[in-house]
């Protein structure tokens, strides 16, 4: 991989890598933009197969929390964190105080929380070495888990993508077919089947799925499999690059809409979509429910404002994918533009003030 080609072709401001062999923390933070303010995302633990692989998944990953928080409308630039090791194994609190100290390091310019592979739990012990963290628990003062708003954004996002394909957002007799049935792929299940969708999944935690079928009445399939279920929509909830070019041509869906991050393996895949009559939800638009859950802790806005906030990605989507038609590009490019065109904006402001004379008072 080509590091600098790579920082320089997507505008990415710092990397920073964080070593601590005492107690086993292997961390990269990436910090794409602070244009709109300090660079928020959560912190991914993964057992990733190679340090070229965590380096490209916190890459993407910072880059589209730069998109999703312009979309949202909050005042925070785009960053990630990635630890090398396995959540259920590897966790301890001497590594919790080791990666809040790096996190302090960086002095404000990111702002850490919760991901893949970590928790609430994990935000607090990350909390003793530094104050730049959110997802804390409720008993903190945090705003908590906040994996139920991503899906209630999520399952916002279809409803307005079935209302752009089929004239309705009614999902009584619509099948979902939704891939993982984790933190988020769980509450976005229950939230289909209150209202009223078909429902079928795969997850790969045995002992989960089978549980979480029971409560609704899910339909299972191996992981495989999902990819080839009739479905109208198909939602990707758990890791990224799901939609690549083993995988696309055996969707049978017509709408992609899911809380998985970076979803397309390349933007290329976007135009495939397209060309495919399958409207793809773009992924930092429609799961942003997290990080619109957690501005509310760093005093942007209140609780009740964050859920009111999410449902609004209903609108968002429309308005993307209005966008799409009236431009003849894939949703992607879409958001794409809408995102940079805020980001730009700003950076215009900042040049102008940068640019007036100091005025002295008399």
């Amino acid at each position: 991989m080509e590091i600098f080609n790579y920082l320089a072709e997507h505008n990415h401001e710092e990397v920073v890598f964080w070593s601590d062999k005492t107690a086993g923390l292997r961390a990269i933070v990436a910090i794409h933009s602070t244009v709109l303010g300090p660079a928020l995302g959560g912190c991914r633990m993964w057992p990733y197969v190679s340090e070229e692989d965590a380096l490209l998944d916190v890459l993407r990953l910072a880059e589209g929390m730069t998109y999703k928080a312009s979309l949202a409308g909050l005042d925070f630039g785009g960053g990630k964190a990635v630890i090398i090791g396995d959540p259920a194994r590897d966790k301890s609190a001497g590594l919790w105080q080791a990666f809040g100290k790096f996190i302090n390091s960086l002095h404000g310019r990111y702002i850490t929380g919760e991901d893949v592979g970590t928790t609430v739990v994990d935000m607090a012990l990350v909390h003793q070495s530094t104050p730049y963290v959110v997802g804390l628990p409720k008993t903190e003062h945090g705003s908590g888990d906040p994996s139920p708003v991503t899906a209630f954004g999520v399952y916002r996002g279809i409803r307005a993508c079935c209302r752009a394909c089929f004239g309705l957002d009614d999902l009584r007799g619509r099948t979902v077919a939704v891939q993982g049935l984790g933190k988020v792929g769980a509450h976005l299940a229950r939230l289909l089947a209150q209202d009223g969708a078909r429902l079928v999944a795969s997850e790969l935690n045995a002992e989960r799925a089978a549980k979480i079928a029971l409560e609704l009445g899910i339909k299972l399939v191996p992981p495989d499999d999902i990819y080839e279920v009739k479905c109208d929509v198909f939602a990707p909830c758990a890791l990224g690059a799901v939609i690549n070019d083993t995988t696309i041509g055996r969707l049978r869906c017509r709408i992609v809409a899911g809380a998985a991050n970076n979803q397309l393996a390349d933007d290329q895949l976007g135009f495939e979509l397209a060309e495919r009559n399958i409207l793809f939800a773009p992924d930092y638009v429609i799961n942003a429910g997290g990080i619109i859950s957690i501005g509310s802790e760093v005093g942007a806005f209140d609780a009740q404002t964050a859920w009111h906030k999410t449902s609004a990605i209903y609108d968002s989507l429309l308005r993307i994918v209005a966008l799409s038609r009236e431009e003849g590009v894939p949703t992607h490019l879409a958001a794409h533009r809408l995102a940079q065109a805020r980001i730009e904006l700003v950076k215009q402001e900042h040049a102008f003030f940068a640019g007036r004379p100091a005025i002295n008072p008399k």
